[in-house]
């Protein structure tokens, strides 16, 4: 807008504000609030997501931007991802079936099962597709381990895990390959994560979670390696998120406390958004609770998600009012 198109509103003699500093003044003034309300909408817009949603109750579904599950697989699921094909990989507790747990590609269109493979020992709690049709799995029992399969369900790798082996439910969650090769893994009773040397097996760094002491029980359950060397870590129990550097000192954390209101209830997974936002789960949500939200770095609320009747393990974002994520494997 010009200055010469601004005019008093009065219908006798309309005088630029130009010629008037006080009317000039006295506009700025009343015209700030306003743009206040453009900017926060232009910055906090509706945002609505589409997910993968992953749990014993819910099983895997799809849920639309409009909150409607899309489509459903009836397997209880610790883990899931919809891979670039469409398709959907699934780390599964014991079933009938798969009385070990174990790994499933689904195809998204038909739910045929185009993959499969038995867990060895308790139980499978991850599962993520690597390039070359091999996959990596993390095994609970006996002998805590990751391995990497192939789509014959060989296993070409095997690399043992350092956690405790008195409850195998507890061993690990979301264990992850990362850029350099390392894998990524959260031990919860161990109130560790640590990263390893994907072929010795030697933990390189460890992070610890017990910073409040033990009986906060701040379990980790989801780690993530960001861009800027960083890693998020989902705290369970703990009902926080922390972000640790690569000296285990905490520069960021969101709790109940920080964002005023409870949506925290066990948070198991978490993602990262490419916009610096994450999104967390509360396994322990029921009914019409919140079971994922969505915080910005200075911890507002900005989405959330009530529907269905139980809380996820664990949950993948697909899109962003309408669009694709360009990065969602941050998770």
């Amino acid at each position: 807008m010009k200055e010469e198109d601004c005019h008093c509103t009065n219908n006798q003699n309309l005088t630029p504000i130009s010629m008037n500093p006080r009317n000039r003044f006295r506009f700025i003034l009343i015209s700030l609030p306003l743009l206040g309300i453009i900017l926060s909408s232009v910055c906090f817009g509706k945002i609505s997501h589409s997910f993968l949603g992953l749990g014993k109750a819910n099983k895997a579904v799809i849920v639309g931007e409009d909150g409607k599950v899309e489509w459903k697989m009836d397997f209880p699921c610790s883990d899931g991802w919809v891979l670039p094909s469409g398709n959907v990989l699934l780390a599964i507790y014991p079933t009938r079936d798969f009385p070990k747990g174990g790994v499933v590609e689904v195809d998204r269109k038909t739910k045929k099962i185009v993959f499969s493979y038995k867990g060895q020992q308790g139980e499978i709690s991850t599962a993520q597709a690597l390039p070359g049709d091999k996959f990596l799995v993390a095994e609970l029992g006996p002998e805590p381990r990751a391995i990497i399969i192939n789509r014959k369900g060989d296993i070409l790798k095997t690399t043992p895990l350092a956690c405790q082996k008195k409850n195998t439910h507890m061993q690990t969650r979301m264990l992850r390959i990362l850029p350099n090769g390392n894998y990524i893994a959260p031990h919860l009773l161990d109130f560790a994560v640590k990263e390893y040397d994907s072929k010795t097996g030697k933990v390189l760094r460890t992070f610890p979670t017990d910073d409040r002491g033990r009986q906060k029980r701040d379990w980790p359950f989801t780690a993530i390696r960001l861009k800027n060397g960083n890693t998020l870590i989902g705290c369970t129990n703990g009902n926080r998120i922390i972000e640790v550097d690569d000296k285990s000192k905490i520069i960021w954390s969101v709790t109940n406390e920080d964002i005023g209101e409870k949506l925290f209830d066990d948070a198991c997974g978490a993602q990262r958004l490419p916009n610096g936002n994450t999104v967390i789960t509360s396994y322990h949500a029921k009914g019409n609770s919140v079971k994922l939200f969505e915080v910005t770095r200075d911890k507002k609320v900005v989405w959330r998600y009530s529907g269905m009747n139980a809380g996820f393990h664990h949950f993948q974002i697909l899109t962003t009012n309408g669009k694709p994520l360009s990065n969602n494997t941050l998770k």
